[in-house]
């Protein structure tokens, strides 16, 4: 017993004589810790982005459902394009008999960015020379205008088939008769578009709040606020399985 406590007495010293290791206390991480200097550029998460506007004309202001509300989410459109530098593809249909396109978008479609400018007399959007100027890339298109079960479905379907991601924005888009547009807006699903709005593909197109024009984007988000909630209410009803 008397040799158990000595060894256990000489085993204490023996520890109680090693050095102290030296402990730094604990820093929580901040957002300045986190970000530096050395942080890769903001990546984008599309890499060919490109705007589509389907035959918004003056003689179908009267006839298709919630006129007023595409023209809204287009301009939207169209103001964000020019933010982020966008090719911008127009198209009438039939000018001579069906108008050109309605004046409130005239302003955003003055610019160098609107790459085509068509007036066609097929329902697809998607003709020479669109297939040109898109590039060899395969583009992330966003589709708005009129109407859903013509003219946007069949440019949709021409896009994926040529291999392009093709996203319909439900909040821009339209028929004369509003039992039309789900029924198109979920065979374009089933064939393989994105049904989305346009707030979403906005953001999509960014990607990351570090982009540049982020401020100026969600000034333009507040700016078009109360024109993005008609719309979603006139085109996209709550309840809505589209």
């Amino acid at each position: 017993m008397t040799l158990l406590r000595t060894s256990f007495v000489s085993a204490r010293t023996s520890i109680s004589s090693l050095p102290k290791k030296q402990f730094t206390p604990f820093r929580a991480f901040s957002s300045t810790s986190i970000m530096s200097s050395s942080a890769p550029p903001p990546e984008r998460r599309f890499k060919n982005p490109a705007v589509f506007v389907c035959d918004i004309q003056e003689k179908f202001r009267p006839t298709i459902h919630e006129f007023d509300k595409v023209i809204a989410t287009t301009t939207k459109l169209l103001r964000a394009s020019h933010l982020l530098s966008l090719p911008i593809f127009v198209t009438t249909q039939n000018r001579a008999r069906l108008g050109p396109t309605v004046s409130e978008l005239s302003p955003h479609l003055s610019s160098s960015l609107v790459k085509a400018d068509i007036d066609k007399t097929r329902f697809s959007m998607y003709l020479p020379p669109i297939p040109t100027l898109l590039s060899d890339k395969k583009a992330e298109v966003a589709i708005v205008g009129i109407e859903s079960h013509i003219c946007v479905t069949q440019t949709a379907l021409d896009l994926l088939q040529a291999g392009h991601k093709v996203f319909v924005l439900a909040d821009g888009v339209s028929s004369s008769n509003k039992e039309e547009v789900p029924i198109a807006l979920a065979r374009l699903r089933q064939a393989g578009a994105v049904i989305t709005t346009s707030e979403s593909w906005i953001y999509e197109c960014m990607g990351d709040a570090a982009v540049p024009e982020f401020k100026q984007m969600v000034s333009l988000v507040k700016d078009t606020m109360k024109d993005t909630k008609a719309s979603l209410q006139g085109l996209v009803p709550i309840g809505s399985k589209i």
